[in-house]
């Protein structure tokens, strides 16, 4: 269930708390990540969109795959917008709500710290955070 698909480069098996963010990367699980990332309870993933305009269902594949693979395993969808609070493009939104998630966008900053308490309580979050400057 750790293992990462084999098409998804830039993988780190296990749920990670972000111990840091800013100057357009991360840092969890004792490493640095410039760019942006989609953290699910199977790992943290490198993903290739640098703006909200930019996710696609291949950004979002990774997370449902894990939901096909693992159903119920995620219920709550964090979407960090960058710098600053953003609206989720409506197809976007509509996909993730189709798919059953319960979806909140914010500033990348609050979505990292919403999803450290959330996975400090054991809920089933995942998180798409966007590099911010």
């Amino acid at each position: 269930m750790n293992a990462a698909p084999a098409r998804y480069e830039g993988f780190v098996p296990g749920r990670h708390p972000i111990d840091a963010y800013g100057a357009g990367g991360f840092k969890f699980a004792g490493m640095g990540h410039v760019g942006s990332i989609l953290a699910t309870p199977r790992g943290i993933a490198a993903i290739d969109a640098k703006s909200l305009s930019e996710i696609t269902d291949a950004t979002l594949a990774p997370l449902f795959d894990e939901m096909a693979g693992a159903p119920g395993s995620i219920e709550f969808i964090v979407v960090g917008t960058g710098e600053r609070m953003a609206l989720l493009p409506p197809l976007v939104s509509r996909r993730l709500r189709t798919a059953g998630l319960r979806v909140e966008s914010m500033a990348t900053g609050s979505a990292a710290r919403v999803y450290n308490v959330m996975l400090g309580e054991n809920r089933r979050v995942a998180a798409l955070l966007l590099a911010a400057p």
